[in-house]
């Protein structure tokens, strides 16, 4: 099994900043990507951002330019770095990771979320 540990959601307000952070822990082989996704009430879950082990990012399109992912190989960690706040980016944000547990077993496991909440 592989555990994620999110840790780093709060309350800010509009034009603030908040860093999220997500280790991966248990039986790992490798990782191949890890990332954050959200969901706001009422909506669907969707992708915030995502980074490969090898380096590859891709983002929202309505995160571009405020939010930045980054990842620790060493520590199966992975960070979002998140600027320019918006009421909009209110939400449950869940870690995601794509991780092979043995050489021929791959799976996405999810963190049990952390609650962003932007307001005045």
């Amino acid at each position: 099994q592989v555990r994620l540990v999110e840790s780093g959601g709060g309350l800010v307000q509009p034009g603030g900043s908040l860093r999220l952070s997500c280790a991966a822990s248990g039986r790992i082989f490798s990782i191949n990507a890890m990332g954050w996704y959200r969901q706001a009430p009422g909506k669907e879950r969707e992708l915030v951002a995502k980074v490969t082990w090898g380096g590859t990012t891709n983002y929202a399109d309505s995160v571009k330019d405020r939010f930045t992912i980054s990842r620790d190989s060493a520590k199966n960690t992975v960070y979002l770095q998140m600027n320019s706040l918006e009421p909009e980016d209110t939400a449950v944000y869940y870690c995601n990771a794509n991780v092979r547990t043995s050489p021929l077993g791959v799976r996405d496991y999810w963190g049990p979320g952390t609650q962003v909440t932007v307001s005045p």
